[in-house]
């Protein structure tokens, strides 16, 4: 047995080798649906990764901030495989949660991507999310590693595996899509129901201007349809309170 400690300072036991979401199912049925991540002694895990040893177990929702931080990140491995579709030889680099939302720089080689792909990509993201994919992580040697991205002529992700130590390299996997990730996922992707790309921008390679530069894909994704629509809502009204504030400042016009 091994001692979960939860973040109001209870103790419950467990069989060694429990998930977080088993253990959120003995707590409720309602939790169990609803969480989405973990974090294991400060650590970000998923929700079916086991437990071992005793742990302090603190389990996300999507109303939490590591939750949303999952979601995002989750998202952006979707927005990566919903590109590749249309740009199978642009090269991934790296795609975290942010503030609101997420992004993922990619280097499109001697293509193009403006807003006229966002309809499509977004179309795309959809279909695959709808697929319920699992995300599962795996371990992979640093070698291994290294051989996967050269035969994919990645100089980003070679780079990147490069700076860590072996035995610590994970690869997230869902549908066809694989991606060099360390973890803290949602379950699956079904359970993202609403995206929106919201801008592109340069960005160079690890923000340094003699690096080539990159195109930056911002974008945005919700558990629920309604969620989108009232954060576009949200948006647009700062964008008018943004112009009204300008104008008046500038004395365009006044109120």
């Amino acid at each position: 047995m091994i001692k979960v400690t939860f973040p109001d300072g209870n103790v419950k036991e467990y069989e060694a080798g429990v998930t977080p979401v088993e253990v959120a199912k003995s707590i409720s049925e309602g939790l169990a649906r609803n969480v989405i991540s973990a974090t294991a002694d400060g650590t970000t895990i998923e929700v079916t990764t086991p437990l071992t040893t005793d742990t302090t177990l603190t389990l996300h929702t999507w109303d939490s901030e590591e939750g949303k931080k999952a979601f995002w990140h989750s998202s952006a491995h979707v927005l990566a495989q919903a590109i590749l579709r249309f740009y199978p030889q642009a090269k991934l680099t790296i795609g975290p949660a942010i503030e609101n939302g997420f992004y993922y720089d990619i280097d499109f080689g001697g293509e193009k991507f403006t807003d006229a792909d966002f309809k499509r990509v977004e179309d795309k993201f959809m279909e695959l999310a709808r697929e319920k994919n699992a995300f599962t992580l795996r371990e992979m040697s640093k070698e291994a590693a290294l051989d996967y991205y050269r035969k994919e002529e990645n100089p980003y992700k070679v780079e990147l595996i490069e700076a860590l130590e072996d035995g610590s390299i994970t690869f997230c996997d869902h549908g066809d899509f694989t991606d060099l990730c360390r973890g803290g996922h949602i379950p699956h992707t079904g359970l993202i129901k609403a995206v929106k790309i919201t801008s592109i921008a340069g960005a160079y390679w690890r923000g340094d201007e003699k690096n080539k530069q990159l195109t930056r894909v911002y974008a945005i994704s919700f558990p629920q349809a309604k969620l989108l629509t009232e954060y576009l809502e949200r948006m647009e009204e700062a964008k008018k309170r943004d112009h009204r504030k300008l104008g008046k400042e500038l004395e365009l016009f006044t109120f």
